[in-house]
């Protein structure tokens, strides 16, 4: 498989935020990815629309610098997440190393994000369905973190805990790292996701005020 490399620079033209439709769904912590899409469609002043023919909600504009670039919710509910991806990136003739994938993930805290040019699925089905359908790990990825279940929710299972929604606190936590999210990609499309990585990883919203 293809791997993409920290010296080249790797400039997203499709942003994908992983999720499931449907209002039961809306603002818990496995659609985070959406509420970044969200975050970054409203920045960009760029509007989401039904699109059948890539199985989820979709737009195109401008972005920082005046760059093209696609913003695609996938419909597809979670498993499934790669087949409308596929379906964009066959429509323009795009590489998948163009594609940036932002989803939630339980292993780092909550105010905490993660970019990386590629990598394993690590157990996230939105993204086991994607490195199926693009057939590559060579991608670069942006993950949202919501604590796992242990520590947030002791008495709750792994499904229960990524279903639910946050708590107040941590809704304010969140509320700081989606400008935090749009910073990172405005920065992945200016100059590469490699400079976006060393800026962003290490930091962490901090601790709301009561």
């Amino acid at each position: 498989m293809s791997q993409a490399t920290t010296s080249e620079i790797v400039i997203p033209q499709l942003i994908v935020g992983l999720g499931n439709p449907g209002a039961k769904y809306d603002r818990t912590r496995h659609n985070i990815g959406f509420d970044a899409v969200d975050a970054l469609a409203r920045s960009w002043q760029i509007p989401l629309v039904e699109n059948r023919k890539f199985q989820g909600l979709f737009g195109e504009g401008l972005a920082v610098g005046s760059q093209k670039i696609r913003l695609l919710k996938p419909l597809t509910y979670m498993n499934n997440s790669g087949q409308a991806i596929r379906a964009v990136l066959d429509w323009y003739k795009l590489p998948p190393a163009s594609v940036l994938v932002i989803y939630d993930e339980m292993d780092l805290p909550v105010g905490k994000l993660r970019l990386r040019l590629s990598g394993s699925a690590g157990g996230h089905n939105g993204m086991k369905s994607t490195i199926s359908h693009l057939g590559t790990q060579g991608f670069p990825r942006l993950r949202i973190g919501i604590g796992s279940a242990k520590e947030v929710h002791p008495d709750k299972d792994t499904v229960a805990h990524v279903l639910g929604h946050f708590s107040p606190k941590e809704a304010r936590v969140m509320a700081e790292v989606l400008p935090l999210v749009v910073s990172a990609v405005e920065l992945s499309l200016r100059q590469g996701v490699a400079k976006a990585m060393s800026l962003y990883n290490n930091q962490t919203v901090g601790e709301t005020k009561e």
